[in-house]
């Protein structure tokens, strides 16, 4: 199994910054990929960026060139540069962990970002 902890969500002005981390119990080496999702009040969570084992990203249309995901391996650590935030980017946000042969989703509890107009 793979816990996986997230910081870092809080309260910032449209325009403004924040940055995400993403903690997991075991050596993220290990771990098939590793991704952000968010969730807003009334909506189905999605995808808003991936990592995978080989550093490969992916991006959902509406964070390209504001968002960058990124690892450091030599802390189990993927974290998630919010850049030029918008209140639309306000959702709580969960860090998914895929691990294993099987390729099981693990999830964190999510962090709050809420982004003022």
């Amino acid at each position: 199994q793979v816990q996986v902890v997230e910081s870092g969500g809080g309260l910032v002005q449209a325009g403004g910054s924040l940055r995400l981390s993403c903690i997991a119990s075991r050596n993220i080496i290990m771990i098939n990929h590793m991704g952000w999702y968010r969730q807003a009040p009334g909506k189905q969570r999605e995808l808003v960026a991936f990592i995978t084992g080989g550093g490969s990203t992916n991006y959902a249309d509406s964070v390209k060139g504001r968002f960058t995901i990124s690892r450091d391996n030599a802390k189990n650590s993927v974290y998630l540069q919010m850049n030029s935030l918008k209140p639309e980017d306000t959702a709580v946000y969960y860090c998914k962990a895929n691990y294993g042969p099987i390729r099981t989703d693990y999830w964190g509890q999510g962090t709050q970002v809420t982004v003022s107009s």
